[in-house]
């Protein structure tokens, strides 16, 4: 695996360069040296990237900061999105450019970032036969998809852009909308390695990290993993709250006490405040918490790995979906303040 850090939080090296000029050797971490100083390479490369034109493709909850984060750092940006007004509203705010399909923008661009909600929205925009993303792919464009995706959706990009002489890189994100606003986000990417060097500057101006993983589907197993063990603590927290409230216990007092021990986190500390008040305002909507729980379960079944704990905390999911799914996935808890007619009948 090959971990960037982003410049923010790291020492100024590798964040700034790429493969394309030879001048870093991303297997050693090497610099080889070919008259070419690291600061004369970096703004080589920072004065052709901010050159090029760049597409973004998708304004919601994540992609309306991720690509306000490449126009803040200085890129030439053209963007699409399926409800029209959303991008002529962002272009104003912004200054950036609008297209009319997906194919425009990717026809206009040397490299296009795309962040679709749904497996289904995702197709609907790529395969269109006539002015879908893939339809404006030609020799020598570059394709990075940042969708929590399922492995073969991923890897059915791959080869249908690398069969039009393109190139392409997957990179789901770790990170709901602050983190995409704030450009905290994380990548776990999979696909081609080269175009992984090519898009680390913009990688860093919306994230904090990137790691490479390998082959198309290795980003996207990653990220369902991830996203896997981070739904089920979440139920876990919800479940123990539930607990205390049917106990007389203060909410208050169970967070201030879980984020003084070995339990403390970020989620503990920014979803518990918001399960107490039943503040539900959607920063990852429940419905896709439970969609990546969905596909998780499914690569359990696929490598027979046993996931009882992840299937228990699905159900919750399921439950909570019929009346929150649009509320943020802290709504689990919900599904757990419900009382069912036989409680804990196993014990």
């Amino acid at each position: 695996m090959i971990m960037r850090a982003s410049t923010r939080t790291a020492v100024a090296t590798t964040a700034f360069l790429s493969g394309r000029a030879g001048a870093f050797l991303s297997s050693g971490g090497l610099w080889r040296h070919e008259g070419i100083s690291r600061a004369n390479t970096a703004r080589c490369l920072s004065m052709e990237a901010e050159r090029e034109k760049v597409g973004f493709i998708g304004l919601g909850i994540m992609g309306t900061g991720m690509a306000s984060n490449l126009i803040k750092g200085g890129r030439d940006v053209i963007v699409w999105n399926r409800t029209a007004s959303k991008a002529a509203d962002f272009s104003k705010r912004t200054g950036c450019e609008t297209a009319a399909t997906p194919k425009e923008v990717v026809e206009q661009c040397s490299i296009t970032y795309s962040m679709l909600s749904t497996p289904e929205a995702a197709s609907e925009v790529f395969f269109d036969p006539h002015d879908g993303v893939l339809a404006g792919l030609s020799k020598g464009k570059c394709l990075v998809d940042c969708a929590t995706l399922q492995v073969e959706d991923m890897q059915d990009m791959y080869s249908e852009a690398i069969g039009r002489g393109a190139k392409f890189l997957e990179a789901p994100v770790s990170g709901s909308k602050g983190p995409a606003a704030a450009g905290q986000l994380v990548f776990l990417c999979g696909g081609d390695e080269d175009l992984f060097e090519r898009a680390s500057e913009d990688l860093d101006l919306m994230g904090k990290a990137s790691h490479y993983l390998g082959p198309a589907g290795k980003g996207t197993e990653m990220k369902l993993v991830v996203n896997m063990i981070m739904s089920t603590m979440l139920v876990s927290v919800a479940e123990g709250m539930c607990l205390g409230d049917s106990l007389g216990l203060s909410s208050d007092s169970l967070i201030e006490i879980l984020g003084q021990g070995a339990m403390a986190s970020p989620m503990v500390a920014l979803k518990g405040p918001l399960m107490a008040k039943k503040d539900y305002s959607s920063n990852f909507p429940l419905k896709h918490a439970q969609k990546d729980m969905r596909f998780a379960l499914g690569l359990g079944d696929k490598a027979a790995q046993a996931l009882p704990v992840a299937a228990a905390a699905n159900a919750e999911y399921l439950r909570a979906k019929k009346n929150h799914a649009d509320d943020d996935f802290c709504a689990v808890v919900e599904a757990l303040r419900s009382k069912p007619e036989k409680i804990n009948s196993n014990l």
